[in-house]
């Protein structure tokens, strides 16, 4: 149970793996859980030195977002950095989390896709910020525990 909410057991794992920096970390946990994963990514992202179930989409806005909501069933977990793709997911999937392991819900959601959209009204204003801050070790180190937490609870 996370946020108050049960959660059904998890049957797979979709990752948005266009910029996605905790690829090898889901690959390692969700082994060690034998849950499969499906990375889902543009053409633009292709390269023959990858291990496991990639899925290629064409490069055209959307594309990989779309066949994420298709693949993704009650039972699936997906990872993505994409607001708009997990607010699609939240009705459908088991849990949407990002790359840091925050969950995704019902109680957040509309708060994070209006900094989303502020940020966009600035940036068409011309003010730019830094972006974001690197992705260190320790992100990583949390993403894992988070994972793992939640692949136990949602056994």
């Amino acid at each position: 149970m996370f946020n108050g909410r049960s959660y059904p057991a998890v049957t797979d794992v979709i990752v948005d793996a266009d910029a996605c920096p905790v690829k090898e970390e889901v690959a390692e946990i969700a082994a060690d859980f034998n849950i499969p994963v499906v990375y889902v990514a543009s053409y633009n992202h292709f390269s023959i030195n990858r291990s496991g179930n990639w899925v290629y989409v064409d490069t055209m806005k959307e594309a990989a977002d779309m066949k994420i909501v298709n693949l993704a069933k009650r039972t699936t977990l997906v990872i993505t950095q994409d607001i708009g793709l997990a607010s699609l997911l939240l009705a459908k999937a088991a849990l949407v989390i990002n790359q840091y392991g925050v969950i995704y819900d019902e109680n957040t959601i509309d708060g994070s896709l209006e900094r989303r959209y502020l940020a966009a009204k600035q940036r068409r204003q011309g003010v730019h910020s830094k972006g974001p801050k690197a992705f260190t070790f320790e992100n990583r180190l949390d993403f894992k525990k988070r994972f793992v937490s939640y692949l136990e609870t949602m056994e």
